[in-house]
């Protein structure tokens, strides 16, 4: 077995007393979320190794509470327990209270997560686990009510009992403990697969397909999550099987996101989840990463079929972004669900209030957005889109109440946000945005781009000039993971294609190689955290695809999409590796849709070069095509000769007449075309 992956936490000296016990030390990170809490009775640390020191001299157990700034049921659980002075005092003398923002240490959340799906639990946030001094679990779950509950039993009955077992029954806690740290060793070190087949993607796809809802969009079953890495490879499989029905798919669930609860449709931008199987009601938290990625869907759907609906979601979700996301040229990472203690407060209304508002055209927009007048949720109203979509009169009377609705809800208190900078969910959206810029012919989206990765590039450094993972106000938070150096390479490429500008494809060369030498495994495969770096009981690999894309999966896309750039034989190599390394068994492929579309993209991937000035109008309507092509393995080469004197990337044929473009697999490319429609042809006939 691998020794990277079991090293033990390395500690200070455990008469080290240079911690204060009573005391609450949150108060100088830099979280949010951690700071939500610094004011409790109870004496939370935040993780690190002078938190497992004290453990181990205290002869104390660990209580890890694991949460995040926008999470509801974390607030709930804090209310009733953390701010409880009787229940602080229970954890103050029985364990050592450490607190972490999952969102800013993904690596712990990841760790501790896959050791509670190891004992059998369903897993969720607030995240309450139990740790030896050594950081190993023993116990762990995730909210616990304070009085018995839904079957469930009270805190300060869980508190007591892990305090008993800890005295009583240490050498089994023992046992446990080491089973599961070599349980999650175990899963650290997968072996590796073989090359990926077509059958393979096929495969996942009907796997994916089997658990579609049919009637309303996204996947069966309540809640309902977005899901949107599921979708876009399904967009992409689509392309390589010719099955239209896989692309339908990919609309039912825009379409149902478009009209349902989780859109604010006043103010943009998507909600986490739907609570229902309908899309009705969200949890009204509303994440960066979530928006990105719906964005890209968007604008890959429209790029195939121009719905006015998705022009109108791109452009207010980035109206959204731009008002209540932006934290200096970047973005933050979330909104909260909560307002004045209540859930969605902020976004819900009365059908009095709409009426107040709106006066003789309430009438026509209750019966659009489903207002009734006993509520549609708890006593008040969700808006959601019911009326197909009407006349240019109707509509602009709907657009025109919505700005009524909007002006009257900003003047409530807001859900506070959480903005903290994240390098991983910002490179996500930069690539979003790079993309919608050319599908929508929208610049403004590109220039935020811009501006957001010349940000996270020039403040998310480490003294050695390394990514970093977080950063708030000035100050540098936790150090950079695998999806960090994937995600913004990734932006990085986006960034190069839409613009043509050298420096962004050298930036994610850099970025690439860095990767490969911080976080490789030697055997092609990515570890989660830096060599070198905070030392858990198990060096985690990123995590499947879930809700955010995993590090391992974009840098596979990373590594294809410079080989179809420079045809460098080494980044196609360093693309199989990788996925030989982290698609997992058979059963385990369709966990890791992303990686499954960067094998699509290394395998159908074509590239249009487009050569002629950057600031020629012919030259621009030429990228603007290739950029706004539906099918996501297009990779788009911008030459200006200007910046490239030694010739184009790999060693293709320098065009005779500029501005033009051809279409290229490799060194095999087309005869050049000088306009769109001749382009547009050569995409078609692809």
């Amino acid at each position: 077995m691998d020794d990277e992956t079991r090293r033990p936490f390395q500690v200070p000296n455990p008469e080290d007393s240079s911690i204060p016990e009573q005391a609450n030390l949150l108060a100088g990170e830099i979280s949010p979320y951690l700071l939500q809490h610094a004011a409790n009775p109870v004496h939370w640390r935040p993780w690190g190794a002078q938190a497992l020191a004290e453990a181990k001299r205290r002869d104390r157990p660990v209580l890890l509470s694991v949460g995040y700034a926008a999470c509801h049921w974390c607030h709930v659980m804090a209310h009733e327990s953390f701010e409880d002075p009787a229940l602080a005092a229970l954890m103050n003398a029985l364990f050592v209270n450490v607190k972490v923002d999952r969102e800013e240490r993904p690596d712990v959340d990841a760790l501790y997560m896959a050791a509670l799906h190891a004992m059998g639990e369903q897993g969720g946030w607030p995240m309450t686990m139990f740790l030896t001094p050594d950081g190993a679990l023993f116990f762990g779950g995730t909210y616990w009510p304070p009085t018995p509950r839904w079957g469930r039993p009270s805190f300060a009955q869980v508190l007591n009992a892990v305090d008993a077992a800890w005295r009583d029954k240490r050498a089994e806690l023992g046992e446990q403990s080491a089973g599961l740290v070599a349980h999650l060793a175990e899963q650290a070190a997968p072996p590796p697969g073989g090359d990926l087949a077509p059958a393979d993607l096929a495969r996942a796809a009907e796997a994916l397909t089997r658990i579609l809802d049919s009637v309303n969009g996204g996947l069966s079953g309540a809640p309902k999550f977005p899901n949107a890495p599921i979708f876009r490879f399904l967009w992409s499989e689509s392309f390589r099987a010719r099955a239209p029905a896989l692309r339908g798919a990919v609309r039912a669930l825009l379409d149902a996101l478009s009209a349902g609860g989780i859109y604010d449709h006043l103010g943009g931008g998507f909600a986490r989840y739907s609570t229902d199987g309908e899309w009705r009601v969200p949890h009204f938290e509303k994440m960066l990463y979530d928006n990105a990625q719906i964005l890209e869907l968007l604008a890959l759907a429209a790029a195939a079929t121009p719905t006015p609906v998705y022009a109108e979601r791109a452009r207010e979700t980035f109206a959204w972004l731009m008002r209540e996301m932006r934290a200096g040229e970047a973005f933050a990472a979330s909104l909260d669900a909560d307002s004045e203690g209540e859930e969605g407060r902020f976004y819900v209304w009365t059908a009095a209030e709409i009426d107040a508002v709106l006066g003789a055209e309430a009438a026509e927009f209750s019966a659009a957005y489903d207002v009734r007048p006993g509520g549609n949720w708890e006593g008040r109203n969700v808006l959601r889109r019911l009326a197909r979509r009407g006349d240019p009169e109707s509509e602009a009377r709907l657009a025109a109440g919505r700005a009524l609705l909007l002006a009257e809800r900003e003047q409530r208190i807001r859900p506070t946000r959480d903005d903290k900078i994240l390098a991983d969910w910002n490179g996500l959206t930069i690539a979003a945005l790079a993309r919608a810029s050319a599908v929508f012919d929208a610049p403004d989206f590109l220039a935020a781009a811009e501006a957001a990765f010349a940000f996270v590039a020039a403040n998310l450094r480490d003294a050695s000039g390394g990514l970093l993972h977080a950063w708030r106000d000035g100050r540098a938070g936790a150090a950079g993971l695998i999806d960090d150096y994937a995600a913004m390479a990734r932006a990085a490429l986006s960034l190069f294609e839409a613009t043509g500008t050298p420096a962004y494809l050298e930036r994610a060369e850099g970025w690439a190689e860095e990767a490969l030498e911080r976080f490789g495994d030697g055997d092609g495969g990515f570890f989660m955290t830096a060599d070198g770096g905070d030392r858990l009981i198990v060096r985690p690999r990123p995590p499947h695809d879930g809700a955010t894309p995993s590090g391992a999966s974009l840098m596979v896309e990373v590594f294809v999409r410079l080989h179809h750039v420079g045809l460098a034989p080494r980044w196609r190599e360093a693309a199989e590796r990788a996925a030989r390394r982290h698609a997992g068994s058979e059963s385990a492929q369709a966990q890791s849709p992303l990686l499954l579309a960067a094998i699509d993209l290394l395998e159908r991937g074509g590239e249009v070069v487009v050569e002629g000035r950057r600031n020629d109008p012919r030259a621009i309507a030429l990228a603007r095509e290739a950029l706004a092509a539906a099918d996501p393995t297009i990779v788009t080469l911008r030459l200006d000769p200007t910046l490239w004197p030694g010739g184009a990337p790999g060693g293709r044929p320098r065009l005779p007449a500029q501005p033009a473009a051809m279409l290229c697999r490799g060194q095999v490319c087309s005869l050049p075309v000088t306009d769109v429609t001749g382009l547009r042809a050569l995409l078609a006939e692809r």
